[in-house]
């Protein structure tokens, strides 16, 4: 079983800055794009950031010098550094992996659990 294990959100005030990490935990897999998404309040789910296996880096517009996505490929880890942070970046941030394992070896979407991110005006 594979696991995606979110850490880092919380409260912060307008301006500020966060960082986000998800880790994936399990045995026999293998990854291939990571990213974030985030979810706000009333909307859809969208996309922040992706991040290939072999490091290239892609942003939505509204994201794009703002926040800097990083992985490290030895420990499996997904990374969201967030800067200059706005009230309107305030929703649930979750963690995607697209990877495959020993007993699902076709590349499927796995998510992790979601952790909020809170912007103060």
């Amino acid at each position: 079983q594979v696991q995606l294990v979110e850490s880092g959100g919380g409260l912060v005030q307008a301006g500020g800055s966060l960082r986000l990490s998800c880790a994936v935990r399990g045995i026999s897999f293998s990854i291939n794009n990571m990213g974030w998404y985030r979810q706000a309040p009333g909307k859809q789910r969208e996309l922040v950031a992706v991040i290939s296996n072999g490091g290239s880096a892609n942003y939505a517009e509204s994201f794009e010098g703002r926040f800097t996505i990083s992985r490290d490929n030895a420990k499996n880890t997904v990374n969201l550094q967030m800067n200059s942070l706005k009230p309107e970046d305030t929703a649930v941030y979750y963690c995607n992996a697209v990877l495959r394992t020993q007993w699902r070896p076709q590349f499927l979407d796995y998510w992790g659990q979601g952790t909020q991110v809170t912007v103060s005006s």
